[in-house]
């Protein structure tokens, strides 16, 4: 079986393929670490600001423990062609009650399934990016992504 030529990617384009990525998967992956296990799971962000994204939790959750612990995390955005965008960063707790009101009101499933903004079950992460990396389906190669400023 021959390998398969992947696409070269325009560099100038970097960011316009990154959040092309992150825009197309409502589902990414959040790595956290427990202990010295690796944790991964799903998550539904509800904001992302350019590369800074925005993740709510439950207070009673294990990531909790795990991110408290050490909040350097990885988020993996995949797009339905496999192109992938990897996130690496520290979550940070958010405690900007206006930051917190503006999820709370665009997010309606937050709304139905806590009842209030005030629940103190409800925790929301930060992820502020320090480094984006872009690879393009079989590709095998990272190619970093300017950050915003």
């Amino acid at each position: 079986m021959t390998r398969p030529a992947p696409e070269p990617v325009d560099v100038q384009r970097l960011p316009e393929l990154a959040h092309a990525v992150l825009q197309a998967d409502h589902f990414p992956y959040l790595a956290s670490m427990d202990g010295d296990q690796p944790r991964l799971r799903p998550v539904s962000p509800v904001r992302t600001a350019g590369f800074t994204v925005y993740v709510a939790n439950l207070r009673a959750y294990h990531k909790t423990i795990e991110i408290a612990a050490n909040p350097k995390v990885e988020l993996c955005y995949l797009d339905k062609t496999h192109n992938q965008l990897r996130i690496t960063g520290t979550a940070v707790l958010v405690e900007d009650r206006q930051v917190l009101e503006e999820i709370w009101s665009e997010n309606p499933l937050l709304r139905q399934y806590l009842g209030s903004v005030d629940n103190p079950d409800l925790i929301v992460y930060r992820i502020d990016p320090n480094c984006v990396r872009y690879m393009r389906e079989w590709a095998l190669e990272y190619h970093i992504v300017p950050l915003e400023t």
